[in-house]
C-alpha cells in the first residue's frame, strides 16, 4: 500500500487514525499486551532476567511509566533501552516540522501554523520505530540547551518577530524526541541544574526557553540508566527527579553460568571454523563469575560481562593463531586462556590487597581456579599427581602432534585424555584441562618451561623450617 503524502490522503485511505490519538507510552504498552497475548519474545538478545527485571519491565510498561534502569556496567542496560524501539508501531505519520508534530494535534508552533495554512495538503513524513529513539550520554557538560533548547537570534533575526518569537526557538534533544523515546545514559553525571530542568517535562510539559514561557504538551517516554557507584563517585541524582522517575529497576549480572554463556556466544565476535570445546567456553565464564567473588576485586565497581566477552574472542584468536602456524584445525585449549590475559587486567578494578598481587597474577590465578572448578569430582588426577610426584615435569608445545606425543609419555595422562581423543588437538586439549585443574588446586605449577609438582610450604620458604607460632 502507497503511504499516504498529505493529511488529506492519510484520512481518505482507511490508516486507523485512532493511533494517532495514543501517546508514545500507551502506544507501546499495547504492543506490549499483543506480545505478551501470542507469546513473542520481548526483549531478544537479553538473557539471565527471566525471572527479575524483565517481569519489572513488563510491569512499568503496562503502568505506563517513566523508569531508571539501576546497576553496575556491563548488565545490558542501554542494550534494554535500545530495546524498547520494539515496542513501537512499524511506522507513524507525522508532520514535517523539527517537533514531528501529530497531524491531528500538533504541539509545535511551526505544526500549528503548517495545519492552519495548508489544512489538509499539509505535507506528511514518515517514522520508523529507530527514528523514534533519542539517546544521550549524560556528562559535565551538557547545558539546559542541549536537553530543551534556546532562543536563535539570527533565526528571530531572519524571521523579523523579535526575541519573543517562539518559531525562533532551536529545540534541543528532548523536544526533538517528541513522539518518541528519550534515553539519558549514566544519569548521575548530569549536572544538578539540567537533571532540574526535566521535571517539568517528566510532570507536567512546561518548558522555559531563555525567560519566555513555551507551553510544549510533549508526548516523550523518558528512560535512565545510572551506575550505583556513580552516586558517590561522580554525581547523584538530585531527590525531586528521583521522585518524578516512576520505577526504579535493579539489573544485575548473569546468577547462573548457563546464561553467563548464552550472554557471551551472542556477543562474542568469533571467526568461523574455530571450534572451542565446552570446558574453555565454560572455564571463561567461570574467571568472571570467579572475580566477582575475590574479596581482592573491588565489588562497587563490578566485573562486567564485557570481560568473558572479550576474553572469549581472544580464546578463539589464540586457537586461529595456532592453527595458521603449524596448519592444523583451529581448536581451543585451555593455554589459550592465559593468553587472552589482556582482556582480563584492563577490565578489574582492584582493590589494596589486589594491587599488592597484581592483576596478571590475579588473573593468572583465577583462571587456574576457573579450570579446577570445572574438572570438580571427575577422577583421575590422583594419579597424574602421583608421576609428577617423582620430581618429573611436562612440557606441552603449541604443535598439537608433538604435544600429544608428549602427552602419550605420562601413561596416567594419557590415559585419562584417550578417551576425549579423536584428534590429538583434542587429545591436547583435555590434557592440558586435567594438567590446569591440578595447577587450580596447588598440585602443579604452571610455568614457562610446563608444568610441575608444586613447592611445599617449607621448599617455598627456602628450605628453612618456620616454627609453630
Amino acid at each position: 500500500m502507497k503511504r499516504p503524502r498529505t493529511l488529506g490522503e492519510l484520512k481518505a485511505s482507511g490508516w486507523p487514525l485512532e493511533r494517532l490519538r495514543r501517546g508514545v507510552r500507551e502506544e507501546a504498552r499495547a504492543n506490549l499486551a499483543a506480545k505478551l497475548r501470542t507469546g513473542a519474545p520481548l526483549f531478544p538478545g537479553v538473557h539471565g532476567y527471566d525471572e527479575t527485571v524483565i517481569p519489572a519491565l513488563v510491569r512499568a510498561i503496562l503502568a505506563r511509566q517513566h523508569f531508571i534502569l539501576l546497576g553496575l556496567r556491563g548488565q545490558a542496560k542501554t542494550r534494554i533501552l535500545r530495546s524498547l524501539v520494539r515496542l513501537l508501531d512499524s511506522e507513524l505519520p507525522a508532520l514535517d516540522t523539527p517537533l514531528r508534530d501529530n497531524p491531528l494535534s500538533p504541539v509545535s508552533p511551526e505544526g500549528r501554523r503548517l495545519l492552519a495554512e495548508a489544512g489538509d495538503d499539509a505535507p506528511l513524513v514518515w517514522l520508523a520505530p529507530e527514528d523514534r529513539y533519542v539517546e544521550k550520554l549524560a556528562t559535565p557538560d551538557v547545558t539546559v540547551a542541549d536537553l530543551i533548547g534556546e532562543l536563535d537570534p539570527i533565526k528571530a533575526a531572519r524571521r523579523g518577530e523579535g526575541l519573543s518569537d517562539l518559531e525562533a526557538v532551536h529545540y534541543g534533544l528532548i523536544p526533538r524526541a517528541n513522539r518518541g523515546v528519550f534515553a539519558i545514559n549514566e544519569l548521575p553525571d548530569l549536572p544538578a541544574r539540567v537533571q532540574v530542568a526535566l521535571f517539568n517535562v517528566l510532570e507536567e510539559g512546561d518548558v522555559q526557553v531563555r525567560g519566555f514561557p513555551l507551553r510544549l504538551p510533549l508526548d516523550v517516554w523518558l528512560v535512565f540508566s545510572a551506575n550505583p557507584e556513580d552516586y558517590t563517585a561522580r554525581g547523584r541524582i538530585v531527590t525531586p527527579l528521583k521522585d518524578r522517575i516512576d520505577a526504579e529497576i535493579r539489573t544485575h549480572y548473569p546468577r547462573h553460568l548457563a546464561a553467563g554463556m548464552r550472554i557471551t556466544r551472542a556477543e562474542a565476535r568469533l571467526p568461523e571454523g574455530v571450534r572451542i570445546p565446552d570446558f574453555v567456553a565454560r572455564a571463561v565464564e567461570r574467571v568472571a563469575f570467579l572475580a566477582r567473588r575475590d574479596p581482592r576485586v573491588d565489588p562497587s565497581s563490578g566485573v562486567s560481562q564485557r570481560l568473558a566477552i572479550a576474553l572469549l574472542e581472544q580464546v578463539a584468536a589464540g586457537a586461529e593463531v595456532r592453527a595458521l602456524i603449524h596448519g592444523e584445525a583451529p581448536l581451543a585449549r585451555p593455554r589459550d586462556v592465559y593468553g587472552g590475559l589482556p582482556a582480563i587486567t584492563g577490565k578489574l578494578e582492584l582493590e589494596y590487597e589486589g594491587e599488592l598481587v597484581g592483576a596478571e597474577a590475579l588473573a593468572r590465578e583465577l583462571i587456574a581456579r576457573a579450570f579446577a572448578e570445572e574438572w570438580g569430582e571427575r577422577p583421575g588426577l590422583e594419579a597424574v599427581t602421583a608421576w609428577f610426584e617423582e620430581g618429573r615435569s611436562l612440557e606441552l608445545p603449541d604443535a598439537a602432534e608433538t604435544a600429544w606425543a608428549h602427552v602419550r609419555e605420562v601413561a596416567p595422562l594419557a590415559d585419562l585424555a584417550a578417551p576425549h581423543a579423536p584428534s590429538a588437538a583434542e587429545g591436547v586439549a583435555w590434557a592440558e584441562f586435567a594438567l590446569e585443574a591440578l595447577v587450580g588446586r596447588g598440585a602443579l605449577t604452571r610455568t614457562e618451561a610446563g608444568y610441575r609438582k608444586s613447592p611445599s610450604p617449607e621448599e617455598a620458604a627456602g628450605g628453612r623450617e618456620t616454627l609453630p607460632p
